[in-house]
């Protein structure tokens, strides 16, 4: 017999680990490297913002003098351009990107060290060649040459009063092949003043053991200077690379926001964290800014235009989604039996799953999830409903908003802001095979009829158009509605284009993301169905009753 305490899930500090550790974010540097990520000056303000709610130490805001967006952003944030100074901080501090000096070259006529000088920021990183084939083969330099370009840009840039992180590039690969070289360099930029030895494995093939050998020879070597972690993903390995490195002696990490970055991505910072804070007692952010991590990746997503990944560690919307079953039934007694942290920590929350194995016990729980009361005989219809719907093709856990709506109906609310009388669709395409495609549309909403017709690329988009022309008066809240994805999937492919298809749309506005779904053999029907509710969803989340007689929505 237990005594029904709660679990204590408080993560405890090995004496042997560090206390602390810096987080430096460099999702506005090595982050937009990601594929698919391209950020205007404006978009890296409003990311360097949310970065700052993380309560990271630094945020690395760019390569100021490689390219123009990277300009804007340091004359903007900083204060450097005649209307600077738009990026205030509350936590971290902005950090300059660069590079040494050139080969051979002079570091007062070195137009980098200059970008970095005239960045405005009072911390600057700079990356070096820690790996003699790279300065040999890449360089094409001796390796006298690769150790002077590290130390004359570190004492340059000390001499110009600033503080100085040195990234120390395949510092791994380096130590691996040729260690005497790499500490070599290490020691360079030491000797001349660098605030924070980072050691990077530029290339992501590192695995944890050997990260941890190789960090905590260096760290023994360089006693008194603080080394840092910058881990790459390509193993699959980052967050546990950059986890061996703290546990070997680090202090400092580098990552991303969702583990954005060149090739495979980053250490990201949304589970090193969490893993460093909660799992191992180590001081990283503010505790209280930990709560804001779940809303800071989801809302830096969507500033990058970026698909949020559902299956993140702690801030996924799946990290802490159970399906129906015995796991669903044992949460709702004992959360701690099946999460191995409370989600509000990271700002996210407990999700049941419902399905076409959903039993009665499965609905209750996500109904009371919802905070919604269903009555017993309701409830008992609402689960053979789900069940006739998933076996039709509706998939309830990938279209949240769908299955409120069904729940919400089913314990008796009204919904019907607006019924659609009929629509029709036509596309048409002249000699230049140009298409034109056209929506009309008879819509009744708050005791009016409208008739309206839209324009578009596409069937959804000529509908999406047509509808919100029509309600734009009565329903103003749907302006700040925006669709970010669309997705088609065909259901029974032997059927040809007879097969039933299904439609999941992505909908957003200021405060929240949602998705709804639509199921039919005709696919402008099925992507109707999901525009409906996403509307219907934003009315409600909105605060909206229907006030008048549209009858059930069509």
């Amino acid at each position: 017999m237990t005594s029904g305490a709660p679990l204590d899930r408080q993560g405890r500090r090995d004496p042997a680990w560090p206390e602390r550790v810096e987080i430096f974010d460099t999702t506005l540097r090595d982050g937009v490297q990601f594929e698919g990520i391209s950020a205007s000056s404006e978009d890296k303000l409003k990311v360097a913002r949310q970065l700052d709610r993380l309560g990271v130490a630094w945020i690395e805001g760019g390569w100021p003098g490689s390219n123009p967006k990277d300009e804007e952003f340091f004359a903007r944030a900083a204060g450097t351009g005649s209307g600077g100074g738009e990026l205030e901080l509350e936590h971290a501090t902005l950090v300059a990107f660069g590079a040494t000096r050139r080969p051979r070259g002079r570091v007062d006529d070195d137009q980098t060290l200059s970008s970095l000088v005239a960045a405005g920021t009072s911390t600057v990183c700079i990356v070096g060649k820690s790996w003699d084939y790279h300065v040999t083969e890449a360089l094409r330099q001796p390796l006298d040459e690769g150790v002077a370009m590290v130390r004359d840009s570190v004492e340059f840039l000390k001499g110009e009063g600033l503080r100085v992180f040195f990234d120390a590039e395949h510092c791994f690969d380096g130590y691996k092949r040729n260690p005497e070289f790499t500490l070599r360099v290490l020691e360079a930029a030491a000797v001349a003043g660098a605030d924070c030895l980072v050691l990077c494995d530029t290339n992501g093939g590192a695995l944890p053991h050997e990260v941890s050998a190789i960090v905590g020879q260096i760290a023994a070597h360089f006693d008194g200077v603080q080394i840092g972690m910058h881990t790459q993903n390509d193993t699959g390995c980052a967050v546990a690379n950059a986890i061996a490195g703290v546990v070997a002696g680090a202090t400092h990490v580098q990552g991303t926001v969702n583990g954005y970055g060149e090739r495979t991505g980053n250490c990201d910072n949304t589970v090193l964290v969490p893993n460093l804070t909660l799992k191992m007692g180590i001081e990283t952010v503010p505790r209280e800014c930990l709560e804001r991590f779940t809303s800071v990746a989801h809302h830096v997503a969507e500033i990058l235009n970026m698909p949020h990944q559902h299956q993140q560690p702690y801030v996924g919307t799946s990290a802490f989604a159970h399906k129906a079953g015995l796991h669903a039934s044992a949460i709702a007694r004992r959360p701690d039996s099946y999460e191995h942290i409370d989600p509000v920590a990271v700002g996210n929350t407990t999700r049941f799953l419902l399905g076409d194995l959903s039993g009665r016990a499965s609905v209750e729980l996500k109904a009371a999830e919802l905070g919604i009361e269903i009555e017993r005989a309701a409830m008992a219809e609402v689960v053979e409903e789900l069940k006739r719907l998933e076996h039709a093709g509706y998939h309830f856990e990938v279209a949240d908003a769908s299955l409120e709506l069904l729940l919400r109906r089913a314990a008796g609310e009204v919904l019907d802001y607006f019924r659609v009388e009929k629509f029709e669709v036509t596309v048409e395409r002249d000699v230049d095979q140009h298409y034109d495609t056209e929506a009309r549309l008879h819509v009744v909403a708050d005791g009016q009829e409208f008739v309206t017709v839209g324009q578009g690329d596409g069937p959804v988009n000529a509908l999406d158009n047509a509808f919100r022309t029509a309600v734009s008066t009565v329903f103003p809240e749907l302006g700040r509605v925006r669709l970010t994805d669309y997705k088609v999937r065909v259901l029974d492919t032997d059927r040809g284009t007879e097969a039933v298809t299904r439609v999941l749309i992505d909908s957003a506005d200021d405060e929240r993301s949602w998705t709804t779904i639509g199921v039919s053999e005709n696919i402008i029907e099925a992507s109707w169905l999901a525009l409906r509710d996403s509307f219907v969803y934003a009315l409600l989340c909105a605060g909206r009753r229907p006030a008048g007689p549209a009858g059930p929505a069509g």
